[in-house]
């Protein structure tokens, strides 16, 4: 995915409030401070619903804690106890099913960015025993069953399951291959573009092991040079250079070939599922069903990503049958085929089908029971399904355009179909329950509250709060701190877009000011939002810079047709709207029209690059961090999902900003690292190539080894001080 820094960054941190006056703020205080609002610890839900699971911050001891009642404490793992233990911390940890055992791990080694080996034990919770998964450690994925008595991993690609009463281990693959065969790790795209780092399914008996085959074989291979460096400095790359090489699929080039394979513990043998698919298909989600006879769901995707399948395996033959289809006339989002639930009767699915994103209810023989929720709103993320009381619970923008700036609790009575408020008022809530429903962790914060933790009853009634950050918001709502206010304006077409402005302490409407655009523009994303954020804007804006992003056409929480309107054409409408956003600043008299800016990361980059190339002097300079310069050199599963292949989508992929730098007018900073696996450093390199032949001046910094977060090791600070700087040089007087 082409991520979206304003919110990936770091959650910029309080200052110390010694003075009021804004200059006694530094830019170090936005961007390097390490006190931040406070969150709580990730928890667990407990298997009897009254409590949760916390792991600590050191990593050593596991608590339990009650929802009802705050002095109801236990520690439930203490490492410092175990029998003959020698590690110190653990990384993590997964608690079995039945939490009779812990699968904890440590000497955490990254691979991407989200996917990591480790050396993986395992804790009897009864008989306070340690042992260790394999002796070789390094293990991927590691997975226990159900029933907690083994536990299925990957190592060099091949899959194994360890039976931990009698140690005894099971080899189920040995084709894996690097860079040609993969068993149960999803591949780089199918980590960064579909969420999934773990294909494992294990069946509710623990009798079966599902899992999908990559073949990788026929991807292309993507190499990238190392440097010895001086953040965390490799000796061996002094002299010459090293590499990394992995498999990166652009663009209409080939993807992995994907299977779907089942294990039979009881007699040993691998089948693999026959189903209707193409190699040029996707199976981006497989698990178990809840029914008395459990079979296993496989959601397949076709690669224009717009015609979806979920295919019901009875995993004693393998055989399948279809129990639902949807076909769409843009791209289904990935969030849609990766975040079906299944119940005992019946499964949920997500759809936009009538306009809006909503929960439809199907029975396992394909037919659709009904039609959960409806309405002008969009339902962003579906919690579950409580059973006892017949409730579907869901976070949801509210009614309308404006609506979408908010996010609400809701739930809907399987029964009369009547959907009911779970909060009051605006602002972003969120909720993780239990495992029964009746209690839930509330999340809540608006541009004025920074973030709240509270235990809430199902039914909404406050149990206990839990973190209030009151010491951090009583810095952060100091009078020299600007404040974002929301405006909306309409576009060239008529439409009105949502967006906010950041005015500087001691605004004066007599003056004029320069003013940065800031922006992400991607596909169903949202900047605009009444939720709590501080970041490099408002360290900008107490510069003396007017700060105003708008989400344009693409962008999230405004309904089907809002985000259709891009559908194969990446960044021409997010472009007319930003030159339209752009205009309606220039058209406030306190802001000076000659001197406007434009910023963005990732898609926000190759959004300021072509806001930048549209032959207009709108845009005084603009900077542009990592930016995708030719939808051709990005990868092919996000890339496809909107514009189609090159070959289907000519026109499409040549409207970019490497076709339009002869209209390239302002200054210009692009900005990257040379070690993004991500935005692969072709889109600057041949950028930059195109800039010089046509002798084009710009700017440039190159962040060695970093990559597309371009983070540690104290870069931030300069980075974001040069991105100042260069503003300072061509926006102030």
């Amino acid at each position: 995915m082409i991520m979206n820094f304003k919110k990936a960054l770091l959650t910029i941190a309080a200052v110390a409030m010694c003075c009021s006056a804004a200059s006694a703020l530094e830019i170090e205080d936005f961007v390097l401070s390490q006190v931040r609002p406070k969150g709580i610890p990730a928890s667990q839900p407990a298997l009897d619903g009254r409590y949760y699971y916390q792991f600590n911050n050191s990593g050593t001891a596991i608590s339990k804690h009650s929802y009802k009642k705050e002095k109801d404490v236990t520690t439930f793992f203490d490492n410092s106890k175990i029998k003959d233990n020698k590690i110190a911390s653990w990384d993590g940890y997964t608690m079995s099913s039945d939490e009779s055992s812990i699968l904890l791990w440590t000497a955490t080694n990254p691979i991407y960015r989200y996917s990591f080996s480790a050396d993986h034990y395992i804790y009897n919770i009864k008989e306070n025993k340690l042992q260790r998964l394999s002796q070789q450690g390094g293990e991927e994925i590691a997975t226990l069953s159900p029933t907690g008595n083994q536990v299925a991993y990957v190592r060099d690609n091949n899959v194994y399951i360890k039976h931990l009463g009698s140690g005894a281990e099971l080899t189920v693959t040995t084709d894996g291959k690097k860079n040609e065969i993969i068993n149960a790790v999803p591949d780089w795209v199918y980590q960064e573009e579909f969420g999934i780092l773990n294909s494992f399914a294990w069946s509710p008996d623990s009798r079966y092991l599902a899992f999908i085959r990559f073949d990788e074989s026929q991807v292309p291979m993507c190499s990238m040079e190392l440097y010895q460096g001086e953040c965390r400095p490799n000796a061996d790359y002094a002299i010459h250079p090293g590499r990394f090489d992995y498999k990166y699929p652009s663009a209409g080039e080939n993807n992995s070939i994907v299977s779907v394979m089942i294990y039979d513990i009881h007699d040993g043998k691998l089948t693999k599922v026959e189903l209707p698919l193409s190699n040029d298909d996707y199976i981006p989600d497989i698990r178990f069903s809840k029914e008395q006879n459990p079979q296993l769901m496989v959601v397949k995707l076709n690669r224009a990503q717009n015609h979806m399948n979920i295919y019901a395996v009875d995993p004693a033959t393998c055989n399948s049958t279809e129990a639902y289809e949807e076909t769409s006339d843009m791209w289904i989002d990935s969030d849609v085929v990766t975040g079906v639930k299944y119940y005992s009767t019946f499964f949920v699915v997500k759809s936009n089908r009538d306009g809006h994103m909503h929960l439809y209810k199907y029975n396992y023989q394909g037919k659709l029971v009904k039609q959960i929720t409806s309405g002008d709103y969009e339902v962003t993320s579906y919690y579950g399904y409580d059973e006892a009381r017949r409730l579907f619970y869901f976070q949801s923008t509210k009614e309308g355009r404006e609506g979408a700036l908010n996010r609400t609790l809701r739930c809907a009575s399987d029964v009369t179909g009547v959907v009911t408020e779970l909060v009051d008022g605006r602002g972003t809530y969120s909720a993780t329950f239990n495992s029964d429903f009746s209690y839930y962790i509330r999340r809540f914060s608006d541009v004025n509250t920074p973030p709240q933790y509270a235990i809430y009853q199902a039914d909404g009634k406050l149990v206990r709060n839990l973190q209030l950050n009151e010491e951090y918001a009583a810095k952060y709502t100091d009078p020299a701190i600007p404040k974002r206010e929301f405006f909306t304006m309409v576009n060239d077409e008529g439409q009105v877009l949502n967006g906010y402005m950041i005015k500087p302490v001691g605004f004066d409407p007599a003056k004029q000011y320069p003013c940065i655009m800031s922006q992400y523009s991607g596909p169903g994303s949202q900047e605009v939002l009444n939720s709590w954020t501080r970041d490099w804007e408002d360290f900008f804006a107490m510069q003396g810079y007017v700060i105003a992003c708008v989400d344009g056409r693409g962008t999230g929480g405004r309904g089907k047709e809002f985000e259709k309107a891009v559908y194969l054409n990446l960044g021409r409408y997010e472009t007319q709207d930003q030159l339209a956003a752009a205009r309606f600043m220039a058209s406030q008299p306190w802001v000076d029209a000659s001197r406007i800016g434009i910023w963005g990361w990732s898609f926000g980059g190759f959004e300021a690059l072509m806001a930048l190339s549209q032959g207009t002097d709108i845009y005084n300079c603009g900077v542009a961090i990592a930016p995708v310069t030719s939808w051709r050199f990005y990868d092919s599963i996000y890339t496809e999902r909107y514009m189609l292949t090159p070959q289907e989508n000519e026109a499409g992929y040549s409207y970019a900003p490497l076709d339009l730098t002869h209209q390239l007018k302002g200054k210009l900073l692009i900005m990257f690292g040379s070690a993004d696996d991500n935005v692969r450093i072709v889109n600057s390199m041949q950028y930059i190539a195109k800039l010089h032949s046509e002798n084009q001046q710009f700017e440039m910094m190159v962040y060695p080894n970093m990559n597309h977060s371009i983070n540690g090791c104290n870069v931030r600070l300069p980075l974001y001080q040069r991105v100042l700087n260069f503003f300072d040089k061509n926006l102030k007087k």
